[in-house]
C-alpha cells in the first residue's frame, strides 16, 4: 500500500510542477520575494504595544522601564519593517532596477519616516477612543473600547496603514487593512482619508472605498457602503476619485449605500437606515427610506 501511495504522490507532484510551468500569475515560486503577512501583523500587533502602551503588553518580555520596553519593540519593528518594504519596493515601477543598497537605504528611510508619525497616529486615535465613548451608551468606560471594540481596533489599523500608503509603499497598507478586515468584517481601504473623532458603531460589513474622504465627528452604523457608482471601467478608473465625499458631522445609520465620486454629504446631514444614494445631499439635510406598510395576517396577539 505504501509503495502505490508513493507512486500517486510522485505523480501528482508531476502534474502540479507541469502545471506551474504554465506562465499564470499564481505560479511565482520565489516566495522569498514577496512580502510576508504573519510577519506584517507581528509588527501591527507591536504598533497596537507602543500606541497603547498600557494595554496591549507582551508578557514575554521582562522589561523594567517604559523606555526599555519601547526600545525592545522599536528595534524589532524596524529591522522586520525595513525587510518587508525592501521587497515590496520592487513591485514598484521606480525600483525595478535598484540595486540591493539603494533598496535598503530607501526602506530604511521610509521606515524612520513612517515611525516618527506613530505620535499623529496617536493623536487621531485618541479622538476616535473619545467618540466611541461619547456616541456609546452601551460603553462601561474607555478601557472597554480599546480592548474590545472591533470598530475602534479597525480604524487604528486604517490609520497605520494610511500613513504607509501616503509614504507609497507598495501592499504592506492593504495586507494591514485586509487582516483587521478578516478580524472585524470592516473593510476600510488605506487609501481613504478619514478625520479625527471616527466611530464606527457594530461595524460589520461596513465598506470605505479608496478615494472616499470623511471629515471630523463622523458616525457610520453596520453595513454601511461608502463605495463607486460603477467600477465598468476597470483599471482606467485608477487614481480617479470614485468615491464618496462624507462632510463634518455626519451620521450614516445601517444598511446605507452611498456611491460616487460626486457624491456629497453635507455638513450634518443624517442618512437614515437602507437608504441608497448617488447624488450630493444638503448640509443639515435629514434622509429616509419611506415606510412600507406593515400587514398582520391576524396570527400576532400583541400589539405593534
Amino acid at each position: 500500500m505504501a509503495h502505490r501511495f508513493q507512486e500517486h504522490i510522485d505523480e501528482l507532484v508531476d502534474q502540479y510542477l507541469n502545471d506551474y510551468n504554465g506562465g499564470k500569475d499564481i505560479d511565482k515560486v520565489d516566495s522569498f520575494d514577496h512580502p510576508d503577512k504573519k510577519t506584517i501583523v507581528d509588527i501591527l500587533e507591536k504598533l497596537q504595544r507602543i500606541i497603547f502602551p498600557g494595554f496591549f503588553k507582551n508578557r514575554a518580555f521582562k522589561v523594567y522601564t517604559l523606555r526599555n520596553d519601547i526600545s525592545m519593540q522599536l528595534e524589532d519593528i524596524i529591522f522586520h519593517l525595513i525587510r518587508q518594504i525592501v521587497i515590496v519596493l520592487k513591485y514598484d515601477e521606480k525600483y525595478k532596477s535598484a540595486s540591493d543598497e539603494e533598496l535598503s537605504t530607501k526602506a530604511e528611510e521610509l521606515s524612520f519616516e513612517f515611525l516618527s508619525r506613530i505620535p499623529r497616529i496617536r493623536e487621531y486615535i485618541e479622538t476616535d477612543v473619545q467618540a466611541s465613548f461619547d456616541g456609546d451608551p452601551a460603553a462601561f468606560n474607555k478601557d472597554e473600547i480599546i480592548f474590545s471594540y472591533p470598530g475602534l481596533y479597525a480604524i487604528l489599523v486604517y490609520r497605520i496603514a494610511h500613513e504607509l500608503y501616503e509614504l507609497q509603499v507598495p501592499l504592506i497598507p492593504r495586507i494591514m487593512t485586509e487582516h483587521a478586515h478578516s478580524q472585524t468584517g470592516i473593510d476600510i481601504n488605506p487609501g481613504a482619508t478619514v478625520g479625527k473623532y471616527f466611530f464606527i458603531d457594530h461595524g460589520t460589513g461596513i465598506v470605505i472605498g479608496e478615494t472616499t474622504t470623511i471629515g471630523d465627528n463622523v458616525k457610520i452604523y453596520q453595513g454601511v457602503t461608502l463605495g463607486a457608482l460603477s467600477t465598468k471601467g476597470g483599471r482606467s478608473l485608477n487614481n480617479v476619485k470614485r468615491h464618496p465625499t462624507i462632510e463634518d458631522d455626519v451620521t450614516v445609520y445601517s444598511g446605507a449605500s452611498i456611491l460616487g465620486g460626486d457624491t456629497v454629504i453635507g455638513k450634518g446631514a443624517v442618512i437614515g437606515g437602507n437608504c441608497f444614494i448617488t447624488r450630493s445631499v444638503a448640509p443639515g439635510a435629514r434622509l429616509s427610506v419611506k415606510n412600507q406598510e406593515l400587514v398582520d395576517s391576524g396570527e400576532s396577539s400583541g400589539k405593534w
